[in-house]
């Protein structure tokens, strides 16, 4: 049987609900495991971090909403992390970790082989967790690191800790999705973003939402999305002083860098189907019909 899903918000959980629970993990049944704002006792979470530890099957782990409430959790949770091998992601939105608790989770974290997303949103954090954060994002092939971290509304961090996440993304070779909406960065932060965006290589979505940001950072953002091809293709700029007209023409420039990619794609694809597409050296396609081949070649070409 294929492992499935545990979805439980907003519940207090009996001890017989944490036995269910513990038993489907251990027995490699659950892959997705969503305890979002539920109540459960210390003894309960030991328990369901223990099963944790032990699941083989268990891709996504989602605490959100104050389930890691103290300091004894998160070194539960880190315990379980350190023997855990499957997960691959890990929500903790709304614990009120602060930079020392995520100083006690930072080494299960920098040493777990699956993990590639992370959500600490609303953890508390300061300028130290965004350098311990800065760590899980290693510089080009030194080895894998994650690929989407969300930060969302930790104000506590200042324009330091911000100018230092920025680089480390510039230099970051996995990470794809970046969310740092209602965080009050400003135009200066969103000016090191842009060159740190125009520097990686990976980097497809970037969430500002709520930032504070005003027509002077989107300006430097419609620049460098004008001037420097990027991997970029999703840019959130809402509930800021940005004029509609600057954003239309922010998203204007992202579609059409990704109409351009897909043709593009497209392109190659058909030619490595088919030997009867060349490519001349203007640019333009001259299909060669062979036994009828030429109009299907067409016909997936226009897909």
């Amino acid at each position: 049987m294929l492992p499935g899903s545990i979805q439980i918000s907003g519940e207090t959980l009996s001890g017989a609900e944490i036995r269910d629970i513990c038993e489907s993990l251990r027995e490699n049944s659950v892959r997705l495991l969503s305890l979002r704002g539920c109540q459960l006792s210390e003894r309960d979470f030991g328990h369901v971090c223990r099963a944790a530890a032990e699941s083989r099957s268990l891709a996504q782990l989602n605490l959100n909403l104050g389930i890691v409430s103290n300091i004894n959790r998160v070194k539960q949770l880190a315990e379980a992390l350190k023997a855990n091998r499957s997960v691959q992601s890990l929500f903790l939105h709304g614990s009120p970790l602060t930079d020392a608790g995520l100083a006690l989770l930072n080494p299960a974290l920098s040493i777990h082989p699956s993990l590639v997303a992370l959500d600490l949103g609303d953890c508390m954090l300061g300028d130290e967790g965004i350098n311990l954060i800065c760590g899980l994002l290693p510089p080009d092939g030194a080895k894998s690191g994650l690929k989407e971290l969300t930060l969302s509304a930790n104000p506590g961090v200042t324009s330091k800790g911000w100018g230092r996440l920025a680089i480390a993304v510039a230099h970051s070779s996995q990470l794809r999705v970046l969310n740092l909406d209602y965080n009050p960065l400003g135009d200066q932060v969103a000016g090191m973003l842009a060159v740190a965006v125009a520097s990686s290589r990976t980097l497809e979505v970037l969430d500002l939402e709520g930032t504070g940001l005003t027509n002077q950072s989107a300006q430097t953002l419609l620049d460098m999305v004008e001037n420097y091809p990027t991997a970029l293709r999703t840019l959130i700029l809402a509930e800021n002083n940005i004029s509609p007209e600057l954003q239309q023409q922010i998203s204007d420039l992202l579609s059409e860098g990704e109409e351009e990619e897909e043709t593009e794609a497209r392109e190659v694809t058909a030619r490595e189907k088919n030997p009867w597409i060349c490519q001349n050296n203007s640019g333009s396609q001259m299909v060669l019909m062979t036994s009828g081949l030429g109009d299907s070649l067409l016909a997936e070409t226009e897909m």
